[in-house]
């Protein structure tokens, strides 16, 4: 698979042309499921236990989309299969009080991942250049002074861009999903969330009043792509209405991700080395 088709280029402009929200993958969702995705975890369950072990570097997934898009399900297929110790995923809603008194990345440092981690972060800081535009949310002490900026939102979009190049430069690498789904799919899963019973508990009536604003969350998330889709901190944009498809690709770009860290697992000490021999010695003999 060329997983580079699904990476937004940072020197070029965006367009969801470029980005399909299908490629016709769903009638494979049977083999995707059951001979290729168990291949891809054992793999990237190996790579991650190198990563963990070696405490070298860290790794930010940001998932990014709209409701019934399939972050959830990236994480309970794909995620969940690695080693819970190496693994961190935070979800979050809209800011509470105290959350509301610091600058808006403030509450996003808890979802960071330690060296040798994977932090997931189901939903973002990305949120507060999203719904707040929507909505006119945000307060006038937000607004930047300088006049250099084009408006608040290109503001966030260059301190984004320098946050997630801190990270990079600090060994914690950034990879961003954003999960590219139709108006007719986003319908079709509500309405199975709605249906099931199983389901009924996912289920959010907001999410059906968000829809009269698709056009604008669109247009927004096209200038996201753009401004913030970087060398360092790249996104990716998944055939999200695919939803087996859509979960190969995240994990291939995680092997992918990982494999140019070249983590490996640590060697001891001579010192480490003779103490082990002793210790090993000592169980074998134990009556």
């Amino acid at each position: 698979m060329d997983i580079n088709k699904y990476k937004v280029h940072y020197d070029s402009s965006f367009s969801f042309k470029n980005y399909p929200s299908s490629e016709n993958k769903k009638s494979k969702n049977d083999d995707i499921k059951n001979n290729i995705i168990p291949k891809l975890t054992d793999e990237l369950h190996t790579l991650h236990l190198k990563l963990h072990a070696a405490e070298e570097n860290g790794i930010l997934v940001v998932l990014q989309a709209l409701d019934a898009a399939g972050k959830d399900e990236v994480i309970s297929y794909i995620f969940s299969n690695l080693s819970a110790q190496g693994l961190k995923t935070t979800s979050f809603g809209k800011p509470n009080e105290t959350e509301r008194k610091h600058d808006y990345l403030w509450r996003f440092h808890e979802g960071l991942p330690e060296r040798g981690q994977i932090g997931i972060l189901n939903r973002s800081y990305y949120e507060d250049v999203l719904a707040p535009r929507i909505h006119d949310l945000v307060e006038a002490k937000e607004t930047p002074d300088s006049a250099e900026e084009k408006n608040i939102w290109h503001t966030r979009y260059r301190q984004i861009n320098d946050y997630e190049r801190y990270l990079t430069e600090n060994g914690f690498i950034v990879i961003k999903f954003f999960f590219n789904m139709t108006y007719e799919e986003q319908r079709n899963r509500l309405i199975e969330r709605m249906t099931n019973p199983e389901k009924n508990w996912e289920f959010s009536f907001n999410d059906v009043k968000e829809r009269q604003y698709w056009d604008d969350y669109q247009a927004i998330f096209k200038e996201m792509l753009e401004e913030t889709s970087t060398e360092h901190s790249p996104w990716y944009v998944l055939p999200a209405d695919d939803e087996w498809h859509t979960r190969q690709i995240v994990t291939e770009v995680m092997i992918d991700t990982i494999k140019q860290l070249k983590p490996e697992f640590p060697t001891i000490s001579d010192e480490d080395k003779a103490d082990l021999d002793k210790a090993l010695d000592m169980l074998k003999n134990e009556k």
